[in-house]
């Protein structure tokens, strides 16, 4: 098994080519993905690339939806916490960042997470009766 690092997901899937090198490593990404031998994908490579998609490279949340979507198709792909990582993407769906969705369903087996984030995450994890509830601190 060989684990993923952000890097060879991103030549595998930012079609933006630069330079010769570049170029190669995605030929490289490519055949390793597509490889079909067993691949682990880290839930802190998916929180990196999810930035790197949506805050580097600008995707739009559908696209990076897209992305994430081909990503957990893929069956030889063994990511971490598949099933939290699941339920992150589908709480991105509703609207929620990745990143929040992913720290809150990580404290599966916590009654509640702290934040002060009151304007979207609290009050949208509140609509979506998620397990975990997010309580703002006073």
């Amino acid at each position: 098994m060989i684990g993923l690092d952000t890097n060879i997901l991103a030549r595998y899937y930012i079609r933006h080519v630069l330079d010769d090198a570049t170029a190669q490593q995605a030929e490289i990404a490519r055949r390793l993905i597509e490889s079909e031998q067993p691949l682990l994908v880290a839930k802190t490579v998916l929180l990196e690339f999810e930035w790197l998609l949506r805050g580097y490279y600008k995707y739009p949340k559908t696209a990076v939806q897209q992305v994430f979507d081909h990503l957990l198709s893929i069956p030889h792909l063994i990511i971490e916490s598949r099933n939290q990582v699941e339920t992150a993407v589908d709480w991105t769906r509703e609207g929620m960042d990745f990143a929040d969705a992913l720290h809150l369903v990580s404290y599966e087996g916590c009654p509640t997470m702290a934040s002060f984030d009151d304007k979207r995450f609290a009050r949208l994890a509140a609509r979506l009766k998620t397990p975990t509830r997010v309580v703002v601190p006073s």
